[in-house]
């Protein structure tokens, strides 16, 4: 138990290196013109992904969860993985990545990385959803995992993804130089 409250805590503290790229990231975006959309649907988004963090450890203290070596193993496998997607999609984006949707005008869609893949078009929130899954399911929070993985689909199909469709919507073709 003691590891898996570590493994949490230390994707607690990812999640604190994001925001601090995110926050630097977010200024370099509005330095150059850059526009905020949806924001209206991520303080819920915050308070979901913390709340997967804490209900993770709390269900297994609370409901005596047991390690099942085949599924946490295998779980534990996926949520490093899914940390891998991130980072490679925070790489791939460079300082266009942020936590909320902000794009600037004038540049085009980015195509590197995860992102020159046509058939994945958020391959950010593939991880996002993965690791809901994954990380809760490395000690059999099954539980968290559902309720999680419910909640993150009405955030992200009905409000993020269209959020930031929208948003993308605004911005020149791909292939297609900066002003």
């Amino acid at each position: 138990m003691l590891w898996f409250t570590a493994l949490v805590v230390a994707t607690g503290l990812e999640r604190l290196a994001e925001l601090v790229v995110s926050t630097r990231n977010a200024r370099w975006s509005f330095a150059r013109g850059g526009v905020e959309s949806g924001r209206r649907h991520f303080g819920p988004m915050v308070l979901l992904h913390t709340g997967l963090l804490a209900a993770c450890v709390a269900e297994v203290v609370l409901l005596d969860r047991p390690f099942l070596p085949l599924l946490g193993w295998s779980a534990l496998v996926l949520a490093l993985a899914s940390q891998g997607l991130r980072w490679w999609c925070i790489t791939a984006l460079g300082p266009r990545w942020n936590t909320r949707v902000i794009v600037v005008p004038g540049l085009p869609p980015v195509t590197r990385g995860p992102y020159r893949l046509p058939w994945l078009r958020h391959p950010n929130y593939v991880a996002v959803v993965v690791e809901g899954v994954a990380l809760p399911l490395v000690h059999t929070a099954w539980l968290t995992a559902l309720v999680f993985s419910v909640l993150n689909a009405v955030l992200l199909l009905g409000f993020r993804l269209p959020a930031e469709e929208r948003a993308l919507a605004t911005l020149p073709p791909a292939g297609v130089p900066a002003r």
